[in-house]
């Protein structure tokens, strides 16, 4: 009886420590090509904003992302050619869930190179903040001036 009890404990930890049904999920939704159609910001006015320590945002309008979940790595491609460099990124990223009720994760983007390694393992803490089948939107809280700056990326899925 105490084996049975041990064994029951012991798959119940394992089971509750795996990874969480919605987060499955939703790397099941991210899988596939995205373009990053919109950049706005929480305050109006013209910003001077670079992203993710790379480029500005007229850069990342019209960038192309593709995300392989199984690996949890990805590409996106800057294709305006008065952005230098342009060409491919690559990344890895992680969601993890924060609130279930909300349905907002916390999702973690590292910047990588071909061989996904970081060379300062350096990342973005972003929150997806919606996710659907065909749109998917991240929001990044930044400081400006000692308050809080909100840069919302609105994507479009192209296909899987």
């Amino acid at each position: 009886m105490k084996k049975i009890l041990v064994f029951v404990l012991l798959a119940s930890i394992v089971i509750s420590c795996g990874t969480p049904k919605t987060v499955i999920q939703s790397k099941k939704v991210i899988k596939g090509y995205w373009s990053l159609d919109q950049i706005t910001y929480s305050e109006p006015g013209t910003f001077d904003v670079t992203l993710l320590n790379d480029a500005s945002k007229d850069c990342f309008i019209g960038s192309k992302w593709r995300f392989i979940p199984n690996n949890n790595t990805g590409i996106y491609t800057i294709t305006d050619a008065h952005c230098i460099p342009t060409g491919d990124r690559n990344f890895n990223f992680t969601i993890q869930q924060t609130d279930a009720n909300t349905g907002l994760y916390d999702f973690l983007l590292k910047p990588t190179d071909a061989k996904q390694n970081s060379a300062d393992n350096t990342g973005f803490r972003l929150q997806l903040a919606q996710l659907t089948e065909t749109t998917m939107r991240w929001e990044q809280t930044v400081s400006v001036e000692g308050k809080p700056f909100i840069i919302y990326m609105n994507f479009n899925k192209i296909n899987e």
